[in-house]
This record gives C-alpha cells, structure tokens and sequence, in this order.
C-alpha cells in the first residue's frame, strides 16, 4: 500500500527564522508556482496553502511588534486559483475560516478553483477563536484567548462555551458549502444554441438551509464542479475538533509524536468515523546537516523552535522509517510542514519520494486526474439529484 504525502505551504517555512536562511520574495505569485511546480514533480498528492484573519504573531491572541519574523500573507483561496493553471496533478487545498466569512462566499470560491483546476481543490476549513481577529470585522466580541490559556491549571478549549459555538458553526458552514456544491446538478448546464437554452432552470435547487448561524437559500451561483464536492480537510488536536473531522470532513490532519501516540489517536477517530482519512503532520528539517540547520536557525530566532505537531530533524531515509513505522500505527498519509523553503521542501520531493518508492511505498505516477482520486475517494451524487 502506496503513502500518500502533501505538504503544508506557509511563507518562508514552519521556522520563523526560516526567511532568514533563503531570502525569497514570498509576496510573489513566481515564488508560489515555483514551491508548487517542485511538490508535483514530487508527485506529492497535495498542497495546502495557510490562511489566517490576522497578521502572524508570538502571541496566542494579538500583535506583537517583532520585526524579525515574517509578517503578512496571501489570501490563500485566491493564491490556489492563480495557480491552477500552472499545474497538472496536484490537489491545491487552501485554508479558509469558517468564522466572520459567509460559507457561499467560501463555497464559490472552492467550486471555482475546483472548476479551474480540472478537480484537484480542496478546502482546509478552519476556526479563528481570536478576540484579536474579530475585531477586524465588528460584528461579534470574542473572549480574550490568551485569558482561557493562561487560566490557573490550564484549561480544556474544547469544554469553553465559546470554542464549542464555533466548532457548531464551522459544522454549519461546511454543511451548507456541501448544499451549495449540490445544488446544481451535472447536467444542469445545456448550452443549447439552437433552442436557446443556456441552463435547465428546474436542475438548480434552492438548498434553504436554516440553522442557528446561517439562512441561505441557494442555489449557488457557480455550477458543480468537475469533483461534485471538492475535498474537505480539518487540523485536530483533541475530542472535539476531531467531533469536528468525523462529521464534517474528508481528511483530518493529527498532530501525534509517536507510533503508540498515533496508535491511540487512530482508535480514537476511528470511533468516531470509519472512512475519514487520517493524515499525520510532522514539520521536518531534512539532511545531513539537518540537526545543525535548525540549531542555527533556533539561535537567529532566539528561541527553540516549538510547535503542535512532531518535529523531526534527520535524513530522508530515517523519515521513510519513521512515516512508515506510523503507517502501522494506522496513519493513511502524511501532511509535511517543511522547517524551510525550498531546501527542505526539495529534500521532500526529491529525496523522501525517491526513498520511498525504493520500498514500493509511494507512487511512480499520478494514477487519478481528481484530488478525490489520488485520495480514494468516490465522487458524491447530488443529493437533490436523487430526489428530483
């Protein structure tokens, strides 16, 4: 059984000193392509592309005034469809929150980079908890976060009121994204010059979803895209985002740092759902020098690199070991964050690919022209196809 890879874009790399190492100009839509081009020629299943409503930070919640670590980023939806055309195979998943944002907003903007790029878009769909961020849009007082962290003896987000209210909304907000992807049917579209009719009106459905966060009505004004529903991927750290994942994604991405750690994490989603796929992220320095690398890296940041997932430091043939040591412990796939670009996104792409294959582990070509393909995932009917 093949692995399968993606890797997770974000500025310079997951180190924060990482610009520092390779200045780029990563405001650059030749930048991105060029990060994009070497993951396909990895043949890597996807990409996903990070996203926030507020600007980098140190802080859990608010803006620093660190000049040091880079600072801004692209709308990631927006980024995907620039790229599109540039590429041949590999899924573009950006990062799009669920929070402050209309889910028909998000829903065309999926279904148009699903449509651009021939099926290969997904949709990492994501919560911004952050009284920081709301504040950018005026509609809604969030509670300091930093105020739920730093609580005496630590505390259970997922027990918060508030972080539940917006896993309920983020639920919503795939639900009606999904509604809007159905409601137009596959053959909706007739373009029929000699009768004059462009749409078949009565295969374009009205989805009124009514829920205690949105009213829409529908339909979309995108038609269904070439994957019917492009891909949905969620990151979990505990129960209730992975509640989350079970119920309304395709794909989540786990944080473990061990084989029995992911073991237990497995069995865990696996009590939730039997058909999400389960991907672990690991951010990776690779090479001979990786350990160094990231030493010197850590010194001009002034501070060891820490992070929510695993951190691995050490060649492509000790990752190979690793990823499939996790692959026994029931890890369908792995979603890679590179410490820094291009050096460690190369040493994916190139190396780590290459050391798999030698072990019939990964693949040679791409076997499917969709995301849903690479994935093993089936294409969903329509659901109001069905009952018309």
């Amino acid at each position: 059984m093949t692995l399968h890879l993606a890797v997770a874009l974000d500025g310079a790399g997951w180190h924060p000193a990482a610009w520092r190492e390779t200045p780029a100009d990563i405001f650059s839509a030749r930048y991105w392509a060029g990060l994009v081009a070497e993951a396909e020629r990895g043949l890597l299943d996807f990409v996903t592309i990070e996203d926030a409503l507020g600007l980098q930070s140190t802080p859990s919640d608010g803006d620093d005034d660190r000049t040091d670590q880079v600072r801004g980023r692209f709308d990631a939806v927006l980024l995907a469809a620039r790229l599109a055309p540039f590429t041949n195979g590999i899924g573009l998943v950006p990062t799009a929150t669920t929070t402050h944002t209309e889910p028909f907003h998000v829903a065309i903007g999926i279904a148009t980079l699903d449509h651009v790029s021939g099926g290969r878009a997904g949709w990492r769909a994501q919560i911004s908890p952050r009284a920081s961020e709301a504040r950018h849009f005026g509609r809604r007082e969030f509670p300091p976060l930093d105020r739920l962290l730093n609580r005496p003896g630590g505390v259970d987000l997922s027990a918060d009121p508030h972080v539940r209210d917006l896993f309920a909304e983020a639920a919503d907000a795939v639900e009606v994204a999904r509604r809007l992807w159905d409601s137009w049917e596959d053959d909706a579209e007739i373009r029929d010059v000699s009768t004059g009719r462009f749409i078949d009106r009565d295969k374009l459905h009205s989805i009124d979803f009514a829920g205690r966060f949105f009213s829409v009505k529908g339909p979309s004004i995108t038609p269904r895209s070439p994957q019917g529903r492009p891909v949905v991927t969620a990151l979990a750290h505990a129960r209730l985002p992975y509640e989350f994942a079970a119920s309304s994604a395709d794909l989540v991405y786990v944080t473990p740092h061990s084989a029995e750690q992911a073991r237990a994490i497995v069995e865990e989603v696996r009590e939730l759902s039997g058909e999400l796929k389960i991907f672990a992220d690991l951010v990776v320095f690779l090479g001979d020098d990786a350990a160094g690398r990231k030493a010197r890296l850590d010194e001009l940041d002034g501070a060891e690199l820490v992070s929510d997932a695993a951190i691995f430091t050490g060649t492509a043939a000790e990752l190979a070991d690793v990823l499939l040591e996790w692959r026994r412990a029931g890890i369908q796939g792995f979603r890679l964050r590179p410490g820094a670009v291009p050096y460690d996104l190369e040493q994916i792409a190139r190396g780590l690919t290459a050391e798999l294959r030698g072990r019939a582990a990964f693949r040679h070509a791409y076997e499917a022209a969709t995301l849903r393909g690479l994935l093993g995932l089936p294409r969903p009917a329509g659901r109001y196809a069905e009952v018309s």
